[in-house]
């Protein structure tokens, strides 16, 4: 290899070093593809969206993945998505987050299809939100919908491909239908983005 282009190369990992968030960056997918398919492991994404940690503690940390855990594929009619090309002004967006804190506080009473209904609710308000889309697929899960949170999951990626959350769910809801390869390839992309100890023990079952 030309001297220059090793000297680029350097560079460009000097600048990883000194600021780890720059693998992010969608020039660099090809290079952090690659370290990925080293298993090495990329520091999270910087969040741009709040964390609901206590959605995950409530509804997923409580799922074992496992064959006595199988369900039967739900084939209900799909939720009602939001639409990507909407405006969605600052209120809306206020209206969201009100619809989701009703969410959660249903979540906590385990009234969980009230909890859907909240959510649907937020989504619609504010379509451009991965977090909405992904809270919504763990109450699915948490209800044993496999089918409609791996719907959920997969437009909360479309948003935010580095969405930890979105992998998560989507990997413990294969694992629900027994698809374990695919469950471990998602569980393997959440835990590179955001490790937890449930991702961790998620991926001993699918191993």
């Amino acid at each position: 290899m030309e001297s220059g282009k090793i000297g680029e190369l350097r560079q460009l990992i000097e600048a990883c070093k000194s600021n780890p968030s720059l693998i992010h960056d969608p020039s660099l997918s090809f290079f952090k593809s690659y370290l990925l398919s080293l298993g090495a492991r990329i520091p999270p994404h910087p969040k741009t969206e709040p964390v609901d940690v206590d959605v995950d503690d409530m509804v997923e940390s409580d799922i074992d993945l496992d064959d006595s855990d199988l369900v039967e594929p739900d084939n209900d009619p799909p939720h009602k998505m939001g639409d990507p090309s909407a405006q969605v002004t600052p209120d809306m967006i206020d209206a969201a987050q009100l619809a989701k804190s009703r969410a959660l506080d249903y979540i906590s009473q385990n009234k969980l299809d009230q909890a859907v209904d909240q959510l649907t609710e937020a989504i619609l308000l504010n379509p451009h939100s991965a977090i909405h889309y992904a809270t919504r697929a763990s109450v699915l899960l948490k209800l044993k919908k496999p089918n409609a949170a791996i719907r959920d999951a997969d437009t909360a990626l479309k948003i935010n491909q580095d969405s930890a959350k979105g992998y998560k769910v989507r990997g413990m809801a294969r694992a629900m239908l027994g698809l374990w390869e695919e469950a471990a390839s998602d569980l393997h992309v959440a835990s590179e983005l955001d490790y937890d100890e449930d991702i961790g023990m998620a991926l001993k079952k699918t191993g």
